[in-house]
């Protein structure tokens, strides 16, 4: 398998802030060509978003930075005639089309899927929405927060104290971006050669969440079960959750039989095994509270660094429970190469970009640009497609580009 198996294809981003760039910024790392189409002097708002006053100011705020390596910036006024039609000979060029915009937006400016299949007949054009582009919802606003909350996710997360509780990043976000990654390259499988009509994905932020959340769902389907908010407890399982220890907390999941025996044996409380509360899994459930406080008897004797080493050569499932600083410092993710270096991104200087969760052939993806500054590479795109300077200088003054 090549490095680089996206390499032969060309995508146009018209996307803003998360999962749109984040699913092209998968893409990306996988080799894809992608060539980001923003607004003129504002841009993507990633751009003035991030923990650093400064770098917003500048345009190339964290937020932007997270996910935007590797491609190129264009700058195109959508909203007039000559802008419009120099975005579609870019299509003409390109073989995938992802954009964020509410439904209907990209209609109502003549930009649709129905619009750009007849210049591109083999397009493949992913629209990523809240609540997708079909549904009584479907043009009501929505950012991540909202669809974490409309899907239940929040109604779930937390304890009964402190339910309902967003999870502390933009999961929605995250999960629609990956999920549009996966349906394109999927689509992008799926071609042969007499076989290439365009392909419209439309991808649902809400229906993400909630395919996601299959167990939970799929309880309250079949079972009948309401989901409800139980804090660190796994809900399977127990002893499986966040237990205290005499310095730090430990995650523990002993979901099997063999590794609640095992987890007894190692903390000397092998009394525990043929306790009749806790001998088999269905007790164990009913008696959760009580088998956490005779485990956290013991654990609290030592620290979570010392049951960690203790637990994983027995075989019981346990880690740490970290800070982003300390796993990012982490020895481990350091031998897997998860953070990519960039000596002078344009305006910024040195930046360290987390990238993709896999390798391939032992490889971590990366690409090799940065981030660009905006508008970085308009010029070098339209004379690609065949404009003049003289014209590229005529677009700029009349504010096309």
């Amino acid at each position: 398998m090549s490095q680089k198996p996206l390499k032969k294809y060309r995508i146009i981003d018209l996307t803003n802030v998360l999962s749109g760039p984040f699913c092209t910024h998968l893409l990306a790392n996988m080799g894809a060509e992608v060539i980001k189409v923003e607004i003129p002097g504002s841009g993507d708002l990633a751009r003035q978003l991030g923990a650093d006053p400064e770098l917003n100011e500048k345009g190339m705020g964290v937020s932007f930075l997270a996910q935007n390596a590797g491609k190129r910036s264009v700058t195109i006024n959508l909203k007039s005639l000559v802008g419009k039609e120099l975005f579609k000979r870019l299509i003409e060029t390109a073989d995938i089309l992802v954009e964020n915009f509410r439904p209907g937006v990209m209609a109502r400016l003549g930009l649709g899927f129905e619009d750009l299949k007849l210049i591109n007949s083999s397009l493949v054009y992913c629209a990523i929405s809240g609540y997708g582009s079909t549904g009584p919802l479907k043009y009501q606003p929505a950012y991540d927060q909202i669809i974490q909350g409309m899907s239940g996710a929040m109604s779930i997360t937390g304890d009964t104290n402190s339910t309902p509780l967003r999870v502390g990043y933009p999961i929605a976000d995250t999960l629609g971006g990956m999920t549009a990654a996966f349906a394109i390259t999927s689509a992008l499988a799926g071609r042969n050669k007499s076989d290439d009509e365009a392909v419209f994905i439309d991808v649902s932020m809400l229906s993400c969440m909630l395919s996601s959340m299959g167990w939970v769902v799929s309880n309250y389907l079949i079972a009948g079960k309401i989901p409800e908010a139980m804090g660190n407890d796994n809900f399977t399982a127990s002893p499986s959750g966040t237990f205290q220890t005499g310095s730090g907390q430990l995650n523990i999941a002993a979901n099997k039989q063999e590794q609640f025996e095992n987890l007894c044996k190692v903390i000397n409380r092998s009394d525990l095994i043929n306790d009749p509360r806790f001998r088999d899994r269905t007790s164990r459930l009913h008696n959760r509270k009580e088998l956490t406080l005779e485990l956290e008897k013991t654990l609290c004797e030592e620290s979570a660094c010392f049951w960690q080493e203790k637990l994983s050569t027995a075989g019981v499932p346990a880690g740490l429970v970290l800070t982003v600083p300390e796993i990012l410092n982490h020895e481990h993710l350091k031998t897997r190469g998860m953070v990519g270096h960039y000596d002078d991104v344009p305006g910024v200087g040195a930046v360290d970009i987390f990238r993709p969760g896999f390798r391939v052939n032992g490889l971590t993806p990366q690409v090799e640009s940065p981030p660009p500054t905006l508008g970085q590479h308009t010029d070098d795109v339209l004379s690609e497609l065949g404009l003049t300077n003289a014209e590229i200088a005529s677009l700029r003054e009349d504010k096309v580009i």
